[in-house]
């Protein structure tokens, strides 16, 4: 168990080549490499400190540091950049250097001390790695299509259709390997498998969607199903002010995760037993085509929560 003193906290801008850490209370800074021996020194001085470890998701950088602190038994965690962004900006903090950006993701931390997440799990690690390649070369795949497509509306000999055939034939091949090595992890796991068959029981949740759940949100099913949808950026905000009643708007949240449940939406509003009576209800009132498909995805979301935190005989809820 990680043992964590209540007021020290080491906050770190991670970039490439250097980690900017700034420590609470004492207000102490120093620059170490961002390698395996500058991580072996940041051990040592949280380990001493006993100090909760902080940093922002840098977009990689931060993992090899994430993982040597969470084998050393060091408490860390991952910030959303944007919430640091908007606590820099509530206290009027408008410089930005490494040294300042460290101080105010330490001092953020001390705000707010539930925020951010821990380390997955390294199967999860895995399972999220092998998904975003699948999205990566999915992307791609779909981009060369639309390529072939308005080239062949041009009525012209296409020069490059043999190469273009080649490379989708290969594309299809690395998809087709990425997703058996991404069923075979989840055999192999009890866990992930029976999270995935609870998932899959959902009409309008299939493979892809339900590893994408299991891989970007592993909190599903240990939090409430407000939470849930704030996470995938579903759940509406609010803009009121006195007898100002604003439009509410959907945003933030892991925005890859979004994606997926929008696709799972318009399979789920004309297939789903529960969410298609919904979903009609919805355009009969006049609502656009956008607004129904998002309310059918945060539905989707939080029936999926809830049926991981049962992981009990199940029924579908009234919508």
């Amino acid at each position: 168990m990680n043992i964590v003193s209540q007021n020290q906290i080491i906050g770190i801008d991670v970039s490439r080549g250097w980690l900017d850490i700034h420590c609470l209370p004492n207000d102490h800074r120093l620059r170490i490499a961002n390698t395996a021996q500058g991580h072996e020194k940041l051990v040592g001085i949280a380990h001493d400190r006993r100090a909760l470890v902080c940093f922002e998701a840098t977009g990689g950088q931060e993992w090899q540091l994430w993982a040597a602190l969470d084998a050393a038994g060091i408490a860390a965690r991952q910030l959303p950049p944007a919430q640091v962004k908007a606590f820099a900006t509530s206290r009027g903090t408008r410089a930005k250097t490494d040294r300042i950006d460290a101080e105010l993701i330490a001092r953020f931390m001390a705000f707010r001390p539930d925020a951010g997440r821990t380390l997955p799990a390294q199967k999860l690690r895995l399972l999220r790695a092998l998904t975003s390649k699948r999205s990566q070369l999915v992307e791609t795949r779909k981009r060369l299509l639309a390529q072939i497509k308005a080239r062949q509306k041009q009525g012209l000999g296409d020069p490059f259709e043999e190469m273009d055939d080649a490379l989708r034939v290969l594309l299809g091949t690395q998809i087709a390997e990425l997703e058996s090595k991404i069923e075979r992890l989840i055999s192999a796991d009890e866990t992930l498998a029976e999270t995935a068959r609870i998932l899959r029981s959902i009409p309008g949740i299939g493979p892809v969607v339900s590893t994408m759940l299991i891989a970007e949100m592993p909190e599903l099913g240990q939090i409430s199903g407000e939470q849930a949808a704030a996470l995938t950026g579903l759940a509406p905000i609010a803009h009121d002010s006195g007898a100002l009643r604003g439009k509410r708007a959907i945003g933030g949240g892991r925005h890859l995760l979004r994606h997926v449940m929008f696709q799972a939406a318009l399979v789920a509003s004309h297939h789903n037993p529960a969410l298609k009576p919904f979903a009609d209800r919805l355009r009969t009132n006049g609502k656009p085509h956008k607004v129904v498909v998002t309310a059918v995805a945060r539905k989707l979301v939080t029936i999926a929560n809830a049926l991981c935190k049962s992981r009990l005989n199940w029924a579908y809820p009234a919508a």
